[in-house]
């Protein structure tokens, strides 16, 4: 259960607004806390309703149930966040793109590249890779009014075969990595940095059965986490980051050298 957050003493006028996917578990939910407490109206994205056992400051007036693997279904939800915003002045300061699926097949079983379906294929790159660019053309317009920045979330297994993670999700994770360079290059005349972090092996609540076992791969001899990630994103959000971009940032513990 998500610990309780006070409000913020900033004032609701002119506090900064993050749009982030994903939020209703691990690294999301790790992220709404950090931003939350800073002060900046979270507006969460997710498949699932809004859960009053995590409340945060006006939690369940700012959430936006939808599903990234449904085209139209986006269309709506960005239609929804563009009349949200347009309550404090249609700016956005930050695009968080968290969410992301892995799906295994019957048993468990990693999905590689012989026996995927191609149906999950098209499902996962949907959610990985397509709903992050759609989200940021359709929000495109209350970034730049902030000068706001993009943040996706790739992951270590876009670089690298990973044991657990399934070839349509390494691959789409790669994509999104290449995805951030292109979008870092396309957005910045606008004012909007991009840029990813990629984590790696993350104590959530989903870990995969065996994780433990890549702890004698990670220099620092630990699982990360989700705190950790959430402090790179919001760093990555922050004027102390207002030169960076098109970068991707590990936060691995070293898995990745």
């Amino acid at each position: 259960m998500m610990e309780n957050i006070s409000k913020s003493d900033t004032a609701k006028e002119g506090r900064k607004t993050i749009v982030l996917t994903g939020a209703s578990r691990g690294i999301g939910h790790a992220s709404v806390m950090r931003f939350s407490k800073a002060g900046w109206r979270v507006l969460t994205l997710s498949r699932q309703p809004f859960d009053d056992a995590c409340p945060w400051p006006e939690g369940a007036a700012n959430h936006v149930q939808v599903d990234l693997a449904d085209a139209d279904s986006l269309g709506l939800a960005v239609a929804d966040i563009r009349s949200r915003l347009e309550q404090e002045g249609g700016k956005l300061h930050a695009l968080v793109n968290n969410a992301g699926i892995s799906p295994k097949l019957e048993g468990g079983k990693r999905p590689n590249t012989l026996d995927t379906p191609m149906q999950v294929w098209r499902q996962v790159f949907q959610v990985n890779f397509f709903a992050p660019i759609l989200l940021a053309r359709g929000l495109m317009t209350e970034l730049e009014a902030a000068k706001g920045a993009i943040v996706n979330v790739t992951s270590i297994a876009g670089g690298r075969v990973h044991p657990f993670a399934g070839s349509a999700y390494a691959t789409s994770k790669a994509a999104l990595a290449s995805l951030t360079r292109e979008m870092a290059a396309d957005f910045g005349p606008h004012g909007i940095r991009v840029n990813a972090i990629a984590p790696g092996e993350i104590d959530t609540s989903i870990l995969s059965p065996g994780t433990d076992g890549l702890i004698k791969d990670i220099p620092l001899g630990r699982l990360g986490e989700t705190q950790e990630v959430a402090e790179t994103i919001f760093y990555l959000c922050s004027e102390g980051a207002s030169y960076v971009n098109g970068a991707e940032v590990h936060v691995n513990g070293g898995q990745h050298v």
